[in-house]
């Protein structure tokens, strides 16, 4: 029945990309499965007053350059995972990597993160091939994400 399911959701186009619940240890399986590639990883809220334009952004140069990978991390909780993925299939996200903090003190997932990361949003990381990260809080101009973009991704 599940596979039926499954099955139905595909032909009729309502599978999207399934929230993981992002707790200790997540940003280890996402560097793992990305294990030399390079990819952003970009945090948000869906009360971010900032987060719809640098998502926006985002969507944009995934559809200009279809092989960068992005993976959305929500500071939301997994209560709120519809609102998210909705957001995100607004922005031409919906087919990323996409997870939500699901630990009872998010401080605790945010020094696991970069202990200089107190919270501010948006954030964005850019992890080169080898997982060197470069960090930026608040909105990213387009054109250092473009350029990040072109020089890392093939």
């Amino acid at each position: 029945m599940k596979y039926f399911v499954l099955t139905l959701a595909l032909l009729c186009g309502l599978a999207r990309a399934e929230i993981q619940p992002f707790v200790s240890g997540s940003l280890a399986q996402i560097q793992n499965e990305r294990a030399g590639r390079p990819f952003v990883l970009a945090l948000w809220s869906a009360t971010c007053t900032h987060c719809p334009e640098e998502l926006r952004m985002l969507g944009r140069m995934v559809k200009k350059y279809p092989a960068t990978d992005i993976v959305l991390v929500s500071t939301d909780t997994p209560a709120e995972s519809d609102e998210l993925a909705r957001l995100a299939k607004t922005y031409g996200l919906s087919d990323k990597s996409q997870w939500v903090f699901a630990e009872a003190q998010p401080e605790k997932l945010r020094f696991e993160i970069d202990r200089r990361w107190y919270g501010e949003l948006p954030r964005t990381y850019f992890f080169d091939a080898r997982h060197r990260r470069d960090a930026a809080s608040g909105l990213i101009p387009r054109e250092r994400l473009e350029r990040w973009i072109t020089e890392h991704v093939k």
